[in-house]
Formats: structure tokens, C-alpha cells, sequence
């Protein structure tokens, strides 16, 4: 039995932790979509759409049995449209669970054919967000340790760095 699984995002931009969900998911699940939201809701993204696209696909080139996509409209949806069993959902804190939760519960609510599937990272990327990420770039930081060579590169470029 083939199971395929999708780990959803707006990956603005797509980070180590990341891309560590994604290696370990890659190990348990036959093929796994990086599902890259183009509309993020109420978030303002830095990068837009297809570079979103473009960074995750150069992040994690060498993984066989990685597909990045991007999607609009519900993730379940996308999920039961392209055959996807699992919705993979990273926990960095306990302060992650409960709106992984409620979202988990929403899900399924709309299908019970998809099932999520909570990870944690590493520890070492534990504490590791887009959002802060993007902030240490803007004030001239240093994030060599959170992302890979092309999305620093990416970030320095957007910051004017």
C-alpha cells in the first residue's frame, strides 16, 4: 500500500525546521507535496507566491520523493483532489498544539478520508519561525543557521542587505 502525504504552508520563507519535517516525513510516507498556499489569509507574506514556490523546490531538490506545489483554496481539498492521505502538521511548542488542534479537528470535520499527523522537529530548530527568520534578516542578523545558502541569499536580496 502506497500512502502519500502533504505538509501544507505558507513556507515565507521555507526554513531549516522545515525543511527537517520534510526529510523525516520523506522517510515515512512514499511521496510527500510540500503544498505552498498562495494566499496565505491574513498573513502578508515577503516573498511572493512563486518565489515561495522556487525556494522550497531549490531547498529540497535532492529528496527523491518530494513534490513542491502550490494550491489555493481549502487543504483538504487539495489533499482528496491529488490523492493525499495525510496532512502532516509540524509542533515546535506546547503553544503550537492548540491551534494545530482545532485545525486538525476543522479537517476532519470536512473529510474523514484525509487524516493529519502531528511531527516536532529536531531540537536544534525547535524555536525556528518564518516570521522570526525574516526579522533577524531585516535587522541585519545573521541566519546562516535557519536557512539554506539560496534562501539566505533570497532574504539578504529582499532586505537590502
Amino acid at each position: 500500500m502506497t500512502v502519500s502525504a502533504m505538509y501544507p504552508g505558507t513556507f515565507d520563507p521555507i526554513t531549516l525546521g522545515h525543511e527537517d519535517l520534510v526529510r523525516r516525513a520523506a522517510r515515512l510516507y512514499d511521496k510527500v507535496v510540500v503544498a505552498i498556499a498562495a494566499n496565505p489569509g491574513s498573513k502578508a507574506p515577503m516573498f511572493t507566491f512563486g518565489e515561495r514556490v522556487e525556494l522550497a523546490s531549490s531547498a529540497l531538490a535532492d529528496i527523491p520523493n518530494i513534490e513542491v506545489a502550490g494550491y489555493e483554496g481549502l487543504t483538504v481539498d487539495f489533499a482528496r483532489e491529488n490523492n493525499l492521505a495525510v496532512i502532516i502538521r509540524g509542533l515546535r511548542a506546547v503553544s503550537d498544539f492548540e491551534y494545530e488542534f482545532q485545525l486538525a479537528n476543522m479537517n476532519r470535520h470536512l473529510t474523514e478520508e484525509v487524516e493529519t499527523v502531528f511531527l516536532t522537529p529536531t531540537e536544534k530548530y525547535t524555536f525556528i519561525s518564518s516570521s522570526l527568520v525574516r526579522e533577524v534578516a531585516a535587522l541585519g542578523g545573521d541566519v546562516s543557521e535557519f536557512v539554506s545558502p539560496k534562501v539566505k541569499e533570497a532574504l539578504l536580496s529582499r532586505c537590502g542587505l
